[in-house]
């Protein structure tokens, strides 16, 4: 996966944001590796009635791994990318061997759009505005659910942002 943040430079999280996202989900160290990262913290989500079980994808080493060679995943699981302030984020699927969608998602946990990715690819898949947060799902998860753009997520990451 693109080395999953953009090229801007990532600066400093607020201390009220660190303090609350931390102390919720901090997130555990991972390597440069040739499988698949399964150890990361955990956070639960909401999208409407639907619960979403989501790995945090929290340092930069952590999302530039993020889903890759991971050969399957369970529908109600993801893997949220938390960066440190909004820009705007752009993501492949190099090394990825699910077909992914990716929902690139403001502050407030509103959908600003939806990507739907091919494994292995370099195509690039960008949001259309600044966001802070990435969840990726399978691929049709949000569409067989009727989430889209301008849905709200829930769960501890936006409510710090309230």
């Amino acid at each position: 996966m693109f080395s999953k943040f953009s090229a801007v430079s990532l600066g400093k999280l607020s201390s009220v944001f660190a303090l609350a996202l931390g102390a919720l989900i901090s997130p555990l160290g991972a390597s440069a590796q040739d499988g698949p990262q399964m150890n990361l913290q955990r956070v639960k989500l909401t999208a409407g009635m639907h619960l979403i079980d989501a790995q945090v994808a929290f340092t930069p080493e952590q999302r530039q791994i993020g889903l890759m060679f991971r050969k399957d995943m369970p529908q109600q699981e993801g893997m949220i990318f938390v960066f440190e302030q909004p820009t705007q984020q752009c993501f492949w699927m190099k090394n990825t061997l699910l077909p992914l969608t990716a929902a690139f998602v403001a502050d407030d946990g509103t959908i600003v759009n939806l990507a739907d990715m091919k494994p292995q690819t370099t195509d690039a898949h960008c949001s259309t505005q600044p966001v802070r947060y990435v969840l990726e799902m399978n691929k049709g998860w949000f569409a067989k659910k009727g989430i889209k753009a301008g849905s709200k997520l829930g769960g501890p990451p936006f409510e710090a942002k309230r």
